[in-house]
């Protein structure tokens, strides 16, 4: 048999997927590695979930330990091809790519525009291509979706110079779009051309307006700060705040480490970054974050419907969009104006449609891996034609 592998790093975790080749990849396994360093776990998503510590590993240590564990899937088979999630592919990539030792320098490059991920992705690139030297390794790019979005929604109000040189609306979590609106062409066919709206929410979170299947508009920008609060990411910031902290003599690296790992709901509660813990907490801190969090959403909401022109549908997705009921009514009160009602039953067991209003309210699970893994089936597919 020829296996895929997905695999999706970041600083302190690598999730991974492992699937059949074939026209539509077959999963046979999931899981991750978290908490990476001092005491990592290693969690299959089998029958039953295998939960264990593997001790301290960077990103090639993760890799051997999930390749130790899977060795009942992975058998004789031979892994053809490596799916990566790349989450930066900066204004050159546009698709997804094989990854050779040219896009990988053009990649890192991009490194201090999404810190907590690209450098990680990168590594985990350079871990697959030791283990698996004959295997194709693909690149997936979530800034992908939102190519050829509106200049409007793809300028900054900067002096045209700084456009050219790159700085400019980028858009993230689009592999996570990119499975959304597949999914709904294929079982809700009539929505896809509706104004949708997705709401991706999760420890990363963004909302994208899409017509067509097309991002037209996004909450995320030049890096993946932009937009809503996040577990540890500020979101939405006056540029002038950095301004001023530069001037209270906090250096670049400080900042970046305060934006990036220490602000959004762990920032504004003091607490975590865990919404499941905020939500169960009587602290007026907690308590807080969740208000604005909640805020933030209401508002974005508000600005994406407004490109489209209207909304005829809002999908939530992600760890906190699909699970947490929650956040989605607090989100949909009082939002009869666009048509939003919710079905407070349906919600409350995170039914896929929990609308009770003319606007369509969906929950979607996302599947970023699935969207990885047809990437690599497909240049399989390419290059076995090639060869024929």
């Amino acid at each position: 048999m020829s296996l895929i592998f997905t695999l999706n790093a970041g600083s302190s975790s690598v999730k991974f997927s492992i699937y059949a080749q074939g026209n539509e990849p077959e999963l046979l396994l999931v899981g991750q590695v978290e908490n990476m360093g001092a005491d990592a776990q290693l969690v299959l998503n089998s029958t039953p979930k295998i939960r264990r510590s593997i001790g301290a590993v960077d990103h090639a240590g993760a890799l051997a330990a999930i390749l130790q564990a899977a060795g009942a899937e992975l058998g004789r088979s031979k892994v053809v091809g490596v799916g990566h999630r790349i989450v930066h592919g900066g204004t050159d990539f546009t698709d997804p790519v094989r990854l050779d030792d040219d896009v990988i320098t053009t990649l890192a490059q991009l490194n201090p525009l999404a810190p907590l991920h690209q450098p990680y992705n990168l590594q985990m690139v350079e871990a697959a291509r030791s283990v698996f030297p004959d295997a194709v390794q693909v690149g997936c790019f979530d800034t992908a979706f939102h190519h050829g979005h509106p200049w409007v929604n793809d300028t900054f109000a900067l002096p045209r110079r700084f456009y050219a040189a790159g700085v400019r609306r980028y858009g993230f979590h689009g592999l996570s779009y990119d499975y959304i609106t597949g999914t709904l062409a294929t079982d809700r066919p009539k929505l896809r051309k509706s104004k949708l709206v997705v709401a991706h929410l999760g420890n990363g979170a963004s909302m994208c307006a899409i017509r067509d299947g097309r991002s037209v508009g996004s909450t995320m920008g030049f890096t993946a700060l932009d937009g809503l609060p996040m577990g540890t990411r500020c979101g939405q910031l006056d540029p002038g705040v950095i301004l001023y902290m530069l001037g209270q003599g906090h250096t670049p690296d400080e900042i970046a480490h305060i934006l990036f790992k220490e602000s959004g709901m762990k920032g504004l509660s003091g607490m975590t970054h865990d919404m499941r813990t905020l939500l169960a907490s009587d602290a007026p801190e907690a308590q807080q974050a969740v208000d604005y969090y909640v805020f933030r959403i209401r508002r974005e909401l508000g600005a994406m419907a407004a490109i489209l022109g209207g909304l005829d549908t809002l999908v939530f997705c992600g760890g906190i969009g699909e699970n947490a009921a929650e956040i989605r009514a607090r989100v949909i009160d009082g939002m009869d104006f666009l048509g939003l009602s919710i079905n407070t039953d349906a919600n409350a067991i995170n039914a896929e449609d929990i609308s009770a209003g003319p606007t369509e309210i969906l929950v979607i699970p996302t599947n970023e891996e699935l969207v990885i893994a047809r990437a690599v089936a497909k240049n399989l597919s390419t290059d076995l034609k090639r060869r024929t």
